[in-house]
This record gives structure tokens, C-alpha cells and sequence, in this order.
């Protein structure tokens, strides 16, 4: 419960908001990437390096990734769901650093991805149907299972955020529990367990967020094949 209270109390105050971990930690990964992106981006080759060839390689994975799901509209969703992935992995990542929270391990932090992850459903299926086509769906096939999708909507965006928060806070927790009973006479194991689960819940995290959205963008798409 100690290391739970330092991670959500404010560190400093700034006006009547309160700035805690989870906020400093959330906007140092957010300016790392940024920076990353653009040392790498500065200097691009015909002839990649070792680092140029490793983004490479992580984009052209990611590109594929989303093209499985949603072939069509790929190229407009790749770079959020991709953003979505490389920040989830650091966030998670982030815990392994002596003194740092993981900020996935605050439920106001998950909660604020899932909801980013509903406002970008709804944006791109709008954006690519417009309202009236896109709206159409919720009452596909009977207005009657209009309560029902709404429902869908919010349960799904709550587990979203809660599975996360969950899995990353019970990860630490047990790190933790582990090294106070046995010290430091089983750190690596513990360490390779953090690295795997971390990659897996940013994996599944951006996973579901891909299907939502691709859900979103060919709901008219299969209206239309079910037409034909």
C-alpha cells in the first residue's frame, strides 16, 4: 500500500492540480519518443545502420500487423496504433527503473488510453463513413439493440483500462512481495517475468485498441459485402 500511495500522490503542486508520478514519468516517455523519432528520422539512408534497420524493422512489423486486421485502411491507422504500442512498451518498461512507477499502474493513467482509444473509435469510423453511415450501425440490425451497443461501448472501454491497470499493479506487487521475502537472491527471474508481461499486456492493450477502431472503420465496409 506504501508504494502504491508514493505513485499517486502529487509530487508538487502546480495551481490547484496536483502533478504526480504517473504525470511526470507519462510526459518524459512521451518527450524520449519524440526525441528518438526525431534523431532517427534526421538522418535516414539508403544504406541503413544497425539503428535505422532495427526501426525499420519494428515499423514494417507494426504496418503488418494492422494491414491483417484492417487491410484497407491501414495506412490512416498504423501510425496511432503503432504510437499506441512503442508507448505502452516503455510505459510498462519503465517500472524496471529503480524508482520509477511504471505509469500503467495507475488506473487514471489506463483509464485515460481507454478513453482515447473509444474517442478514436468513433473518430475514424466518423471521419471515413460520416455521422449518418457511421451512426447507422448502432441500430444494425434492430433499433431495439441500440441500449445494448451502448452498454458494449462502455463495458468494453472500463475493461480496457482496468485489465491493464490490473495486470502492470499485480506485476509490481508481486515483484515487490517477492524481493521482500527472498532479497535479491532471485532478481533475474523476476526481472525476465516483468520484461515478458510487460511486452504482453502492451501487446493485447494495442491489439483490442486495433480491433475497436478497424470494428469501427468496416462497419459499413461489411454492410455493404452483406448488400452485395
Amino acid at each position: 500500500m506504501e508504494s502504491t500511495s508514493i505513485a499517486i500522490a502529487p509530487v508538487f503542486q502546480l495551481g490547484p492540480i496536483g502533478i504526480t508520478n504517473t504525470v511526470i514519468t507519462t510526459w518524459a516517455i512521451m518527450a524520449i519518443i519524440w526525441l528518438f523519432a526525431w534523431l532517427v528520422t534526421r538522418r535516414l539512408k539508403i544504406e541503413p545502420g544497425p539503428l535505422q534497420t532495427a526501426v525499420e524493422g519494428i515499423v514494417t512489423a507494426t504496418e503488418n500487423a494492422v494491414a491483417e486486421v484492417a487491410p484497407k485502411e491501414a495506412p490512416r491507422i498504423m501510425v496511432f496504433i503503432g504510437s499506441f504500442w512503442v508507448f505502452l512498451v516503455i510505459a510498462n518498461l519503465s517500472g524496471l527503473i529503480p524508482g520509477v512507477h511504471a505509469p500503467t499502474r495507475d488506473l487514471s493513467a489506463t483509464a485515460a488510453l481507454a478513453f482515447i482509444v473509444f474517442l478514436s473509435t468513433h473518430w475514424f469510423g466518423v471521419r471515413l463513413q460520416g455521422w449518418k453511415s457511421y451512426l447507422h450501425h448502432y441500430l444494425t440490425p434492430s433499433p431495439i439493440l441500440l441500449p445494448f451497443h451502448i452498454i458494449s461501448e462502455i463495458t468494453r472501454t472500463v475493461a480496457l483500462a482496468v485489465r491493464l491497470f490490473g495486470n502492470i499493479m499485480s506485476l509490481e506487487m508481486a515483484a515487490l512481495l517477492i524481493l521482500l521475502v527472498a532479497g535479491f537472491l532471485a532478481p533475474v527471474p523476476i526481472l525476465m517475468l516483468h520484461i515478458v508481461e510487460a511486452l504482453v499486456q502492451a501487446y493485447i492493450f494495442g491489439m483490442l485498441a486495433l480491433i475497436y477502431v478497424a470494428g469501427g472503420v468496416q462497419s459499413q465496409q461489411l454492410r455493404e459485402s452483406q448488400k452485395e
